[in-house]
């Protein structure tokens, strides 16, 4: 080869290498996306677990001779406890258990007005049926996966969240929030789509933060507080590797109570 072939050969090499990485990336990015609408369809027909009917909705917990304390749950299946079968192994029960045999020993009116796979912009209807009737002393929010599993813009969902909240804030309801929980911890998707929705789950939970304390609610970050345990247990998730087992809602119970418990002393000094 003479100098000018050898030239032309080299001059036009940085082309052919670009145009080489660009075919490899789009071909990169075209099989991904393939996997992940793949996962996204498997996920989407898995068979999930059910909200059990014969669960009251409200119930009474703890001893006659204490001082009451109503407690209302909003949000999606986590706040109706889905993936169990008993009241006392819902997050509602658990926590109103947990009050009622405190040291302040509470007598504790529980009920919830959740609705399984809910949104964020499903809680203006929740927070009306939540304000019928007795107003409650402590609305505790659980939201945001469904939002996060659907790629909702987190600055968009946070709104509606922030907005429940400064309306249950103006009744006088002291309100605990517990953020979008690790969703990179749940096995019925798999990966790389469980690390998207993780991903995802992590600026849900941020922007909720924001929106709730400037709202006046209280903040529990259950993906910080819980999701290692989540993690490294595969037993803290029911039948369906979706939602939390009693193990799991017993897990986010601990985070959230002192909040509550913190919650229910502002709201028994009015």
């Amino acid at each position: 080869m003479n100098e000018r072939s050898e030239r032309s050969v080299t001059a036009g090499l940085p082309g052919r290498l670009g145009r080489a990485a660009a075919m490899s990336l789009l071909a990169g990015t075209v099989g991904g996306a393939a996997v992940l609408a793949g996962e996204a369809f498997v996920a989407r027909h898995r068979r999930y677990a059910e909200p059990e009917l014969g669960l009251a909705l409200r119930a009474t917990i703890g001893r006659a001779d204490a001082a009451p304390l109503r407690l209302v749950l909003l949000g999606d299946s986590s706040a109706l406890g889905v993936g169990v079968d008993r009241l006392d192994d819902t997050i509602g029960g658990q926590l109103a258990n947990l009050l009622a045999e405190g040291p302040t020993g509470r007598r504790v009116h529980l009920s919830s007005v959740g609705v399984s796979g809910s949104r964020s912009t499903d809680l203006a209807t929740q927070v009306a049926r939540a304000l019928l009737g007795e107003r409650p002393d402590v609305a505790l929010i659980l939201i945001g996966a469904n939002d996060a599993t659907g790629l909702r813009r987190p600055a968009d969902a946070s709104a509606y969240l922030g907005a429940a909240v400064h309306r249950l804030r103006e009744a006088r309801v002291e309100v605990v929030v517990g953020t979008c929980p690790d969703l990179g911890a749940v096995r019925a998707i798999a990966p790389p789509l469980r690390q998207l929705v993780g991903w995802s789950g992590r600026r849900m939970a941020r922007a909720q933060t924001t929106a709730v304390l400037e709202a006046g609610g209280a903040v529990v970050d259950l993906a910080t507080e819980t999701g290692p345990v989540f993690r490294a247990d595969a037993g803290t998730l029911c039948h369906d590797g979706f939602h939390p087992s009693a193990d799991g809602y017993r897990v986010w119970a601990h985070a959230l109570l002192p909040a509550v418990a913190a919650a229910a002393a502002v709201a028994s000094r009015r």
